[in-house]
């Protein structure tokens, strides 16, 4: 691995448990240590996100890997682009939309979380969101949006409507990156994940499953380090 540290942000509604949960261990076979900051809260989210990574570099000795989930790979993806010599590589976990979110299905789901929330309260709303989800699924909203509290809706919104980097920006950030996509998983489509590798100089794919994902949480985690790997691999090869 090029770097011993990797700091990974949430996606929309999520937390540091579930990076940890996902991360923590694939990223422990490697050697790196998983830094996994909590969310800012309400619309500081996108700020202090930013600002939590700006921290993470500036105490680290060298550049870090940087990355997360959804909206939590749009910030970092960003980021990379801003502070490329920071940053030794890019790990994106289902990466929802490139540029302007427009009518991404991510976007539009956080849009009506946050009504939902807005009007309804979080209790009834929450309620509303986990029935019929599978169970996995229930328990992780259920921490983690009781955990943003009354800055819920701030914060839905305000990944909802975050750009994410444009492909003309990822063609910017020259380091290995890893991306994760699962194929039954149409908030964060498949074509998104493949869109952003095609960009991205350096980048490699690897696909995996919802279904996965629920029965182990390392199965995502697992699937964005192979891809990050054979990224290096590649660069090595073509070196």
């Amino acid at each position: 691995m090029p770097t011993s540290v990797a700091a990974l942000l949430p996606g929309t509604g999520s937390d540091e448990t579930f990076i940890r949960e996902v991360f923590a261990g694939p990223l422990a076979a490697v050697g790196v240590r998983l830094i996994a900051p909590a969310p800012p809260r309400g619309a500081d989210l996108v700020r202090g996100s930013l600002a939590a990574l700006d921290e993470i570099a500036a105490g680290a000795d060298g550049p870090i890997l940087v990355g997360g989930v959804s909206f939590g790979a749009h910030v970092a993806a960003a980021w990379a682009v801003r502070e490329n010599s920071r940053c030794a590589g890019l790990m994106a976990a289902l990466p929802a939309w490139n540029g302007e979110p427009g009518s991404a299905p991510a976007s539009l789901a956080a849009k009506l979380s946050a009504d939902l929330v807005a009007a309804n309260g979080l209790e009834p709303a929450l309620a509303a969101s986990v029935d019929g989800v599978p169970r996995w699924l229930a328990d992780e909203l259920t921490r983690a949006w009781r955990g943003h509290g009354d800055a819920l809706a701030g914060g839905l919104r305000a990944a909802a409507g975050y750009p994410a980097p444009t492909l003309a920006d990822l063609a910017k950030v020259d380091v290995p990156a890893g991306i994760a996509t699962c194929v039954d998983d149409p908030i964060h489509p498949t074509k998104v994940a493949y869109d952003w590798a095609g960009a991205l100089p350096r980048a490699a794919v690897v696909e995996t499953t919802l279904t996965a994902l629920g029965e182990d949480r390392e199965s995502l985690g697992r699937a964005t380090v192979l891809a990050l790997l054979r990224s290096i691999r590649q660069s090595d090869e073509t070196a």
